[in-house]
Order: C-alpha cells, then sequence, then structure tokens
C-alpha cells in the first residue's frame, strides 16, 4: 500500500506538477502557532509539510533555523507534544507529513517507540539529516514495521554510485541538498546540482526534490525545472520569526512559491 507521499508524488506526475514541499519549525514559538501556520501552508497550497524536531546541536541548519530551534526548546517542544500536534492536523488534512530532525532525541525516546508512536498519530516520513547510509540498519526495520519512509539526503559530493544507492535505498523520494553547507545559503545553485539531478532522474523511479537555497519565485521555477518537487524552509522560518501578520503572509509565500515551480512565475518576474 501506497503511503500518502507517494499518492501525493503519482497524482502529482498525472497532473504533470511538481510537488511543493514546505518546512517549519515545531513549536516555533509554540505548539499552537505551529498547528495555525501548518494550516495556513496548506491552505497556500503546499503538497508536503515538514515540521522540524527541534535539537540543541544541529549540524546541517543555518542561522534562521538554529534560532527557530531554540525558540521551540524554549517553549519546551517534545517529541510527544510534535506527535500530538500530528494528530490534531489530521482531523482536518491528509496531506503528507514528514518529521526532519536529528538522530539523537529519536534515540532517547526510544527509536521502535519513536517509530510506532509517528505511525499512530499520522505521520508519513521521516528525515535524519546526521544518518548516514551506512547506519540506516539502526531504524529501517522499525520504519517498514510502521509503514514510515526514511526520506533520505544526497548532495553534489556523492558520487554517481553512492547516488544510485541511496535512490534505491531512499523510500518516498531522495532529498536532493542542492549545495554544501548548511540551510539558508544565498550561494546561487550549481549546474552540477542540476547536472546530478537529471542524472538521478534518468537512472531511477524514485522522485527527487531538491532543497538548500531556494526562497524566491525564480529559484523555485529554476530548480523545478530540473527536479520532481522543491523544498523551502528558512523563508518560511524567517517569516514566522519575524511576527508579523504570520498566516497570511505563510500561505502568500507558498501559493507564490508553489505557482512558480509549475512555471505560473508573478508578472514582473522573468522566466528566462
Amino acid at each position: 500500500m501506497k503511503n500518502r507521499i507517494q499518492q501525493t508524488f503519482d497524482t502529482l506526475e498525472q497532473r504533470r506538477e511538481k510537488a511543493f514541499i514546505a518546512y517549519i519549525m515545531a513549536g516555533d514559538p509554540d505548539m499552537k502557532k505551529t498547528l495555525i501556520y501548518a494550516q495556513a501552508l496548506i491552505k497556500g497550497g503546499a503538497d508536503i509539510i515538514e515540521l522540524g524536531m527541534p535539537f540543541s546541536d544541529p549540524i546541517a541548519d543555518g542561522p534562521t533555523i538554529q534560532k527557530a530551534a531554540q525558540r521551540s526548546l524554549r517553549a519546551t517542544t517534545t517529541i510527544t507534544k510534535i506527535f500530538r500536534l500530528i494528530t490534531t492536523l489530521r482531523r482536518t488534512s491528509e496531506i503528507p507529513l514528514i518529521l526532519m530532525g536529528y538522530i539523537n532525541p529519536v534515540i532517547k525516546y526510544g527509536v521502535e517507540r519513536f517509530f510506532e508512536d509517528a505511525s499512530r498519530c499520522g505521520a508519513d516520513g521521516v528525515i535524519f539529516p546526521d544518518l548516514p547510509l551506512e547506519e540506516i540498519g539502526l531504524v529501517q526495520r522499525f520504519a517498514e514495521q510502521s509503514e514510515i519512509a526514511v526520506i533520505l539526503l544526497a548532495a553534489p559530493t556523492s558520487d554517481r554510485k553512492r547516488l544510485l544507492e541511496l535512490s534505491r535505498q531512499t523510500k518516498g523520494f531522495l532529498y536532493y541538498i542542492s549545495m554544501t553547507g548548511v540551510t539558508g545559503s544565498s550561494r546561487a545553485i550549481s549546474t552540477r546540482a542540476f547536472a546530478d539531478v537529471r542524472w538521478i532522474r534518468q537512472h531511477t523511479q524514485k522522485p527527487v526534490a531538491v532543497g538548500f537555497g531556494i526562497s524566491l519565485p525564480h529559484q523555485a521555477h529554476e530548480v523545478a525545472r530540473h527536479a520532481d518537487g522543491i523544498v523551502v524552509g528558512s523563508a518560511f522560518v524567517q517569516l514566522i520569526e519575524n511576527g508579523r501578520n504570520v498566516p497570511d503572509k505563510l500561505a502568500v509565500l507558498s501559493r507564490l512559491l508553489r505557482n512558480a515551480a509549475n512555471g505560473r512565475l508573478p508578472r514582473n518576474i522573468s522566466t528566462s
């Protein structure tokens, strides 16, 4: 049986559309507002939501998401509270929900228990940036038993042999990190990244979504030309940090970026 992530990509492929995946940090600035913010992203057209699980010592997060994690931790966010949030979201939406965070808190929570509870509340996938392919056995059995997709990360530093193996092992989709470094970088996405994504899509049936460095419509448009979907995080987290009319702004930006990913750019932005 396909889970919601696979069903979403299949439906979008039939429509010849690209997936728009939106990330926010759970518990930033508190759980009640996270629920409102997630609903705003859904209203704006997000196809999939990633919910960050805060951790005190991240390795892949830029300053914007690091600060969001600190705000979330100060608000006493826990994995249990995030599961309750997902349960609440499930009352009104069947959108795929992915948990993204580091493996240490999951080990402390209990890996088997984590996947059982994630499945019970309605989560569809997990991303662990610090869990390498060689260590996937730590979670793979429990994930499969709970029908939770473990989504793996690839990067411009991955050679072709590793890209093939990552594509084979990942579930749901392959998350391609468009540049080395951390989230929120303003550097341009390299032609090497685009070449890798095109190559992966020629050698696997798994969808490929690209993240890191996407915040503007023209970036969303350009990246989506090469991939099956795009992931945007820091731009939304920045709106949350600014704290003014956040739900409306999240919905507007979500709609703008999703439209751009599917070739519908604002009139004042060139498609060239």
